[in-house]
């Protein structure tokens, strides 16, 4: 019975400065990186997802061809291999076990999307090291941790939000994600606490 630990998107264009970035994400960067510090040795595996579009197309409507309506439509951001898709700066990735990328021509948001550079489904992995604990961790609360959470709790697995290592859009919608989320089973927890 193992456990993994998900970081959700800790991208250029998802912290302070970014094309999307949201306050608190460098902090969530540095956060992670302690926790990871601290406590790598307590996962089996530790799976870091990224967007990565398509520069050449709209994604599957993801990008806004006029003005982004910020629920279904975006401002283009995480382009395949711009600095923008990179991992922030804060984030140290040497404990990262696996890399998923997902958005790859559409819409996506949960990392249970994605897929690694050899082709392996986020629940492949984690079938395969026979994780039951999933605790989550990145950006943004309202969107992708709160998609990928879902999926985690729709497979089977015990899911742990620690609150001081996610970062939202906006405060209300943050909320709703939590509770959402409490609702659904997932526990909510500190990971540097």
């Amino acid at each position: 019975m193992g456990t993994a630990l998900f970081i959700i998107d800790v991208q250029n264009d998802f912290t302070e400065g970014g094309a999307l970035g949201v306050t608190g994400g460098d902090a969530v960067a540095t956060g992670v990186s302690q926790l990871l510090a601290d406590r790598a040795g307590a996962y089996d595996i530790v799976v870091a997802s990224r967007d990565w579009h398509d520069a050449d197309n709209d994604n599957g409507g993801h990008f806004a061809t006029g003005e982004p309506d910020f629920v279904d439509t975006w401002p283009v951001h995480c382009v395949a291999g711009t600095e923008g898709a990179a991992y922030d700066p804060g984030l140290v990735t040497a404990s990262i076990t696996h890399h998923v990328k997902k958005g790859q021509g559409k819409p996506a948001y949960s990392l249970f999307e994605g897929v690694t550079d050899d082709g392996r489904t986020v629940e492949q992995l984690l079938d395969e090291h026979g994780i039951v604990d999933v605790d989550v961790t990145g950006i943004a609360t309202d969107y992708c941790v709160r998609a990928s959470a879902l999926d985690a709790l729709a497979r089977g697995r015990h899911v742990r939000i620690f609150t001081d290592l996610i970062a939202g859009v906006a405060a209300e919608s943050s909320e709703a994600a939590m509770a959402e989320l409490a609702h659904a089973g997932a526990e909510l927890a500190t990971g540097l606490g």
